[in-house]
């Protein structure tokens, strides 16, 4: 079932299917929805809740956003980790669910830690796949200023190209070439939803204290080739209090469910067991 909510005067889509436990996955940027679909084929007895993001796939970027917050661009308008959050809490809200497990990917785990700052009593357990809590470093903040100001100038199509290769494992790209036409086929951000993602991403704060104070359960998978939330910045995730399950699949990219969805809900399925009654 595909469906719509309100959010801050935003329409926002997501897909609803399966029963069973409710689990909701955020997906990557500047992918959508359907980057989960080849895992959620994958896992049996649970309801796949899968929006797309503000800004992504059939969801309104809406608005006017704030500006200013990122001080390297100050006219950039900012899609903030906490207005995803809200529109994760309204989506929940929509459906009428007290509690869920999450699963997200890179922005979708930026996402999902604001979510347990704002919301903890609505979280039952964390899945973060190729994410990480650490802020920006000063090498990602000056991407960030390139591809907004590349954004501006010349559009995104050789700006997703080019994710397409380094975002995507190299092991995928040689022995499952059409993986990157179908990855590259979902990007469709306009200009202003991906300068707004960046600024957002930039501006998002350090996550390593919240980490801390997360009692509910974790799993964390990160992927041996991912260049952007490394295996070595998500062993942080080891130290939350609630526990933390945590794995790296070989061989992966930043894309890993995608690449991998078979080797995914092999680890992501044992530890869901965790939640039924």
């Amino acid at each position: 079932m595909s469906g719509s909510y309100l959010s801050h005067g935003a329409s926002l889509s997501f897909s609803d299917t399966g029963e069973g436990l409710p689990v909701v996955f955020l997906h990557p940027t500047p992918l959508d929805h359907d980057y989960w679909r080849p895992l959620s084929r994958e896992l049996a007895g649970i309801r796949a809740i899968i929006p797309d993001l503000r800004g992504h796939g059939q969801s309104q970027l809406g608005g006017p956003l704030p500006v200013g917050s990122f001080a390297r661009v100050p006219a950039a308008p900012v899609l903030t980790m906490e207005q995803l959050a809200s529109d994760v809490i309204a989506l929940l809200d929509h459906l009428r669910l007290p509690v869920a497990v999450f699963a997200g990917c890179s922005i979708g785990g930026y996402v999902l830690l604001e979510l347990w700052r704002r919301a903890p009593q609505r979280v039952g357990g964390l899945v973060f796949i190729c994410s990480k809590p650490q802020p920006d470093a000063e090498s990602n903040l000056a991407k960030r200023v390139e591809t907004i100001a590349h954004a501006n100038a010349q559009g995104l199509s050789t700006l997703f190209d080019g994710m397409t290769q380094t975002l995507l494992g190299a092991a995928a790209r040689r022995d499952h070439p059409e993986l990157v036409a179908e990855l590259r086929s979902r990007m469709t951000l306009t200009p202003e939803a991906e300068i707004a993602v960046q600024a957002g991403l930039a501006t998002r704060p350090d996550s390593v204290p919240t980490v801390a104070t997360i009692t509910a359960p974790v799993l964390a998978i990160a992927g041996s080739e991912d260049i952007s939330a490394t295996p070595a910045e998500m062993e942080a995730f080891r130290a939350a209090p609630g526990g933390c399950e945590y794995h790296v699949l070989t061989p992966a990219g930043h894309f890993a469910a995608y690449e991998q969805p078979r080797k995914v809900a092999a680890l992501m399925a044992p530890w869901l067991r965790q939640f039924h009654v």
